[in-house]
């Protein structure tokens, strides 16, 4: 049995919950501080690093008694994060104190920023983290920490887009019974499988039904359009899924698209996309819709723009390397588009339905500048 002592995102009960896979009341816990030391915010990160500074106190979690198992746990969740162990005399609130370990940072990976608020970060990132968790740890024993840390940015993104997902519910699903639910792939995207019931139109229940689904996140897709020329501008690149699925040219010409991180709006990612795959600076965004790209297999939920722009150069270099991404990009006048449209040429559906939306707000658009 072990002590460790938490300063940072595991204080949250619940997700420490998640992490142990027991309630808090069957925890041994206590409310305790580590001296000289003190909790930063990571620049850039949703999650606080420990530093050692004299005459401070770092508030904290004392949990005693963990097993060999629930040591396990907490090393698969925090593994993905370069954390080491260290053991440190740790000053309880009842008077008392104990040797306890406790996760370090790697000191050169990270930068220091305010003093960390476990409130605050309850607050802003405390449900993402907790649904994060969830799809973490039902991977524990399944796979290693470093696979899930090399896919925690698209985990982040999952749970981002399902905390989305409940803001625009409408109609709760109180008519909807869950037997099971399996996480059965994990890694850029993910596969879940439920067997569901759901209420008819009749008012009987289904029998139960084996359904599986892409788990995705939100995106921005975006096409630039220029109103004094009367243009857009497409971007071309490999799509896998397309040649996967036997077409002999997987080439896409497509709109700008990215996927949204946590904490970014999706004009934000519009207009960061713009300038990664086709080096356009959006002057502004027009909403030309949101919403499923495939519901009957995938969760991902789309958000499409108009971005106004002025469109007078290509690129033969587009996108990021880090994604793999190799993206040229073509200016094309309006009425060339909407004739590859009546032709039948375009294969992307977010392309078709921005172009529609386009057509019937051109003049809008071009009323100002014509």
């Amino acid at each position: 049995m072990k002590n460790l002592f938490f300063y940072g995102s595991l204080r949250h009960h619940a997700l420490l919950e998640i992490v142990l896979d027991r309630p808090a009341g069957e925890i041994d816990l206590v409310p305790a501080r580590l001296p000289d030391h003190a909790v930063f915010a990571v620049e850039g990160q949703p999650f606080p690093m420990i530093l050692a500074t004299p005459g401070q106190y770092a508030p904290g979690l004392l949990v005693r008694g963990l097993s060999a198992d629930d040591l396990a746990r907490i090393e698969f969740y925090e593994g993905g994060f370069d954390y080491a162990l260290a053991v440190k005399q740790i000053a309880c609130e009842d008077g008392t104190s104990a040797q306890a370990e406790l996760f370090f940072p790697d000191p050169d990976r990270w930068q220091p920023g305010a003093l960390w608020s476990l409130a605050d970060w309850v607050s802003d990132w405390g449900r993402l983290s907790e649904y994060a968790a969830q799809e973490v740890m039902a991977f524990y024993g399944r796979r290693s920490a470093a696979d899930m840390a090399r896919s925690f940015p698209a985990i982040r993104m999952r749970a981002a887009a399902r905390i989305a997902a409940e803001a625009r519910a409408v109609l709760q699903s109180r008519d909807v019974i869950v037997q099971s639910h399996t996480r059965a792939y994990q890694d850029y995207f993910a596969l879940d499988e439920m067997q569901i019931q759901h209420r008819r139109n009749d008012g009987e229940l289904t029998p139960v039904l084996n359904r599986g689904a892409l788990m995705h996140g939100q995106a921005a897709v975006v096409l630039p359009y220029d109103p004094q020329r009367d243009c857009v501008l497409l971007i071309e690149q490999f799509r896998a899924p397309v040649y996967m699925g036997g077409d002999p040219a997987p080439w896409m010409w497509e709109p700008v698209a990215g996927m949204v991180d946590p904490g970014e709006s999706p004009e934000q990612t519009a207009h960061r996309e713009a300038m990664e795959e086709a080096h356009v600076p959006l002057q502004s965004l027009e909403c030309a819709g949101r919403a499923y790209s495939s519901s009957g297999s995938s969760t991902e939920f789309l958000h499409l723009y108009v971005g106004i722009a002025e469109l007078t150069e290509t690129t033969e270099n587009g996108g990021l390397d880090s994604e793999g991404e190799d993206i040229r990009s073509a200016i094309l006048p309006f009425d060339a588009l909407m004739a590859q449209v009546d032709a039948h040429e375009i294969k992307d559906l977010p392309l078709l339905s921005i172009a529609h939306w386009l057509a019937r707000h051109r003049a809008r658009l071009r009323a100002g500048v014509v």
